[in-house]
């Protein structure tokens, strides 16, 4: 049975491929690739020959009927810019149509630009919560952010050069000047990884440049009982202002971020 290869590319360093990936890559009969000048470079660092088609957001639909047609008889490898496919790319689409048409789908071990992070940032990571990009938007950025000053385990994002001030701005905002590592250009020539508060990084990065991974310590337990007390005196204030259950939850959620399953489940404790 033909196979779709789910091949991880380097972050930066094309020396951080392993030896199963470049046999996979020369052994398969097509590769589709995010975006083919850059695979293209990879290819040629290592001397590889295999055809590539272009596979990315804007022909995903199309492109996906014609590899699974092509899967009937060719092995094919999907790889990304950068790190593993699927991961904040348009791959998992045609992962799940593989499947389906009973296709193996294979994944391969490899860089990660969330994990090469984590393991530098100084923080405790018992577990952790992958945002992709942060929102464009300002508003939904800051929606995003104010749902999570209780979350316990770290958060990892990523963030443009010319969003970064903004989005640490709104990250003090809603979560405080906690520890955070900013991680820029991570295996490049001007890799750099800044740990300090989040008020330290602002002043730090003046004119950023580069790509880059964001890892932002969890709340204290301390912060989170605060927090829960919070949300707690909040309805308890709705309620004794004579406010309907659906009301309170509305205002609450607005202003905390709190989902409205988690505050009607607070709301029903109220009268426990």
């Amino acid at each position: 049975m033909p196979t779709l290869y789910i091949v991880p590319t380097p972050i930066g360093n094309l020396e951080d491929i392993t030896l199963r990936a470049l046999r996979v890559l020369r052994e398969v009969d097509l590769i589709a690739a995010e975006d083919t000048r850059v695979t293209r470079k990879l290819l040629s660092r290592y001397q590889i020959s295999t055809p590539v088609t272009s596979f990315h957001e804007h022909n995903k639909r199309t492109k996906t009927v014609e590899l699974i047609e092509r899967l009937a008889e060719s092995e094919i490898a999907l790889v990304s810019d950068a790190g593993t496919p699927t991961i904040n790319d348009p791959g998992q689409g045609l992962v799940a149509a593989a499947a389906e048409a009973g296709f193996d789908v294979l994944p391969l071990p490899g860089a990660s630009a969330v994990t090469t992070a984590l393991a530098a940032s100084g923080i405790e990571v018992d577990g952790f919560v992958y945002l992709g990009f942060l929102p464009r938007e300002q508003s939904k950025r800051v929606e995003l952010l104010s749902s999570l000053p209780s979350e316990r385990r770290a958060i990892v994002a990523f963030e443009t050069p010319h969003r970064l001030i903004a989005a640490l701005k709104d990250i003090l905002k809603t979560l405080g000047d906690r520890r955070i590592s900013v991680c820029r250009e991570m295996t490049k020539l001007h890799e750099e990884f800044f740990r300090g508060t989040v008020t330290d990084a602002l002043e730090h990065f003046v004119k950023p440049r580069g790509e880059f991974t964001l890892v932002i310590e969890g709340a204290s337990e301390a912060a989170t009982e605060e927090s829960d007390a919070d949300v707690d005196h909040l309805l308890a204030e709705a309620k004794g202002r004579g406010m309907t259950a659906r009301d309170a939850i509305a205002d609450v959620g607005a202003v905390t971020g709190v989902s409205r399953r988690e505050l009607y489940s607070r709301w029903l404790e109220l009268d426990a």
